[in-house]
């Protein structure tokens, strides 16, 4: 019998175990089994082709419209083409030296074909696909597949050389065996809400009858998924009141309150809201852990200074930590700025009640870093800003009341986490939290706990409309040219521009790329910051002041070169995403983004959010060779339609692996949620949360509940709490 540790090489044998550790990390019969259809297909039912996103390998039904075959122009051999179609839309399956396919693959013959979605010349395209072909008649043929014979065939998420029908047949002779598995949720639970057991709820989900029971069993896994997540948070939650946090009430007479009455400008209804509720926070030993969203612009940084600066009249310091040098010496400049006469103790001119900004990252001599570390440990520096150089050994504070944390998806959680225990063993800081990210309600709910979250959708006065432009290159290659165009002008008028890339370019300086798009399909190369600053530089922008900006180039030249672009000494800055969050040019008025389908959408929201910062509006032209009608071109004309990235943020979580939320990509570990979905089971999760908290109130560690212990622990690792912990 096999049993949910029972090793795959001796289920299925070591070949097919061999395969499925090395496309999927599965190695017992538990691994497979967590491996869910992402889809049912019914023998009649054709996939829609317009649904495909190129780069991810599909598994597509479809009729076979036409073959045809020809020779290659570079080199000797043949290219059949199999044309296949859903009924709407069509795309080509291409096969090199295989002509003998041309007698299997015939016209209105159904299949299933899986492999890697590519674009050649601006069609959709499986590039040497697997394919199994099965006709009406199949189903009463001994040993025709199952799959292909029952009603709802499990199309499975699959990888190269294991299609979803391999992935099938596993299944299938992992059950036939299966000896079931102990339910971790007690039964009476399972009768309060109303879910299947497990082994009931694992055979459904890979071999239903019908959708009804597919609802059934997803409905059952959707709780496994939810409550372990939210016993997790409960029981952080019930750990972390044994780390009291330093109170800090406001002053009326102090720093914060000399600072706001010098503000050149009126705070914005919403900042004043978010301030009084995080000022209440600081105000208490319950260590603060907040969460403030905000669209592009809206004023985070001075929210997070009036705190920083309340913790620094109960005789405190902040530290502010930022994912990049440029953002943390961008933000240091900006805290010196808005602080004024405030941000230079000791020094001449100063105010009696100023504190010091420091600023510390890897780059600094030796002795600049020998004077911030002083700065730090000392007590001098009432805000230390820095990167991850923050948190490194030998960095010590005198007595860190606060971190703020900006842009927390752009740190990984243990560094976030080393800054916090900066602060002693006896005292936890508080924790503030910035994004430009709008985060969906159920995100916030399940992954960050008992983050409270404030939200900024109010921009101050003065920001300017931004328009946004999708130019699609493939299908109208002239608006580039014209892009170009739009550019000279924009710098005509006086303004300045940026052109963002998704990379840097060859190590060895020449930047240029490799375009694989041929007969192949292959997607090329994306355009790189070297390459394009020099095809610009020699042609459509010739004449024109360009600057480089990329993670590669020394500290010190990042900080000059942002510098001189703030100073309008650049016209056009070439760059990477480094300017994606913190950088505020207010004469810049336009970007172009190339590859803007490589990019996600709330990075893409992000990014314009650079220009319009000033008088003049904003605008942003996104370059994409997209297909028409493409998941990865609709994304692009959302984006082109709004600029309220609260919406865009929801889309964005409907788009991607909903389980990167849980921080999958920061830890490298598998993602957790598999049929949970953050967007459509707010109801579920807020469920899940009363019941776990329940639990974790009678029974902390969870002793009387082994079912539920060992739940937690594997559906979410040890890393992935301390990620939902920390985060």
């Amino acid at each position: 019998m096999t049993g949910w540790d029972s090793e795959l090489d001796r289920v299925l044998g070591a070949k097919t175990a061999k395969a499925l550790n090395g496309a999927f990390g599965m190695t017992t019969a538990g691994d497979l089994l967590r491996h869910y259809p992402r889809r049912y297909a019914e023998r009649g039912e054709l996939t829609p082709i317009g649904g495909l996103e190129i780069g991810e390998h599909a598994t597509v039904l479809a009729r076979v419209e036409r073959v045809s075959k020809r020779k290659m122009r570079s080199r000797k051999g043949t290219i059949l083409q199999a044309r296949i179609t859903d009924g709407t839309r069509s795309m080509s399956c291409t096969f090199f030296n295989q002509a003998w396919r041309e007698r299997e693959l015939l016209p209105g013959r159904r299949g299933m074909f899986a492999g890697k979605v590519t674009a050649y010349r601006s069609e959709l395209q499986l590039a040497h696909p697997e394919y199994q072909l099965f006709t009406e008649e199949d189903s009463d043929e001994q040993g025709a597949a199952r799959e292909f014979a029952s009603a709802l065939i499990p199309v499975y998420p699959a990888s190269q050389g294991v299609p979803s029908w391999s992935l099938a047949r596993c299944v299938d002779q992992v059950l036939s065996g299966w000896d079931g598995v102990v339910d971790p949720l007690p039964e009476s639970l399972r009768e309060r809400i109303g879910v299947l057991g497990l082994d009931a709820a694992l055979r459904r989900i890979h071999q239903p009858e019908d959708l009804a029971q597919v609802e059934q069993a997803k409905y059952r896994l959707k709780w496994d998924e939810a409550l372990g997540v939210q016993l997790s948070l409960a029981q952080s939650r019930e750990q972390r009141g044994a780390r009291p946090a330093p109170a800090c009430p406001p002053r009326q007479d102090g720093l914060a309150a000399a600072f706001e009455a010098e503000l050149p400008f009126t705070l914005t209804a919403g900042q004043l809201e978010v301030g009084e509720r995080i000022a209440e926070d600081l105000a208490h030993e319950h260590p603060m852990n907040r969460l403030v969203q905000g669209e592009v612009g809206s004023g985070k940084t001075v929210v997070a200074l009036r705190a920083m600066l309340q913790v620094i009249d109960s005789g405190r310091q902040a530290a502010m930590l930022a994912p990049t040098e440029v953002l943390a010496a961008q933000h240091a400049r900006s805290l010196r700025e808005l602080l004024g006469e405030f941000s230079g103790a000791g020094e001449l001119g100063a105010s009696d009640r100023a504190t010091k900004v420091t600023l510390l990252t890897g780059s600094l001599s030796a002795a600049q870093r020998k004077q911030a570390l002083l700065d730090a440990a000392s007590g001098s520096a009432g805000i230390v800003v820095g990167t991850h150089a923050l948190i490194q050994d030998g960095v010590s504070f005198a007595d860190l009341g606060m971190v703020v944390v900006d842009e927390q998806h752009r740190f990984g959680v243990e560094q976030r986490d080393a800054l916090r225990v900066r602060a002693g063993e006896r005292s936890c800081p508080h924790l503030l939290v910035m994004t430009a990210t709008p985060i969906p309600r159920t995100v916030a709910m399940t992954v960050f706990g008992d983050l409270r979250t404030s939200a900024l959708r109010e921009l101050p006065n003065g920001r300017s409309p931004i328009g946004t432009t999708v130019v699609p290159t493939a299908e109208k290659p002239s608006w580039l040219e014209r892009a170009w165009q739009r550019v000279r002008e924009e710098v005509e008028a006086g303004h300045q521009v940026y052109v963002v890339c998704s990379r840097v370019g060859d190590e060895s300086g020449s930047g240029a790329r490799e375009n694989t798009s041929g007969e192949d399909g292959e997607q090329r190369s994306p355009v790189t910051v070297l390459e394009l600053a020099e095809e610009l530089g020699a042609g459509p922008l010739e004449g024109l002041r360009l600057g480089v900006l990329h993670g590669r180039l020394a500290s010190e030249d990042k900080d000059s070169v942002m510098r001189s672009f703030a100073a309008g000494e650049i016209d056009v800055l070439v760059a990477t995403t480094v300017v994606e969050v913190g950088v505020d040019v207010p004469n810049a008025t336009m970007m172009v983004i190339m590859d803007a389908d490589r990019f996600g959408t709330s990075q893409l929201h992000q990014l314009r959010g650079r220009v319009g910062r000033g008088a003049s509006p904003g605008l942003c032209l996104l370059v994409s060779e997209a297909v028409s009608q493409t998941p990865a071109r609709n994304r692009l004309e959302a984006v082109a339609s709004t600029t309220d990235g609260f919406e865009l943020a929801r889309l964005d979580l409907q788009q991607r692996r909903e389980g990167d939320v849980l921080g999958a990509a920061q830890s490298g570990k598998k993602s957790t949620l598999r049929v949970l979905s953050l967007v459509h089971d707010e109801e579920l999760i807020a469920e899940a949360r009363a019941e776990a908290e329940e639990f974790v109130r009678q029974d902390p560690e969870l002793s009387s509940h082994p079912g539920l212990a060992a739940m937690v622990a594997e559906l979410v690792a040890e890393e992935r709490a301390e990620f939902l912990e920390k985060a």
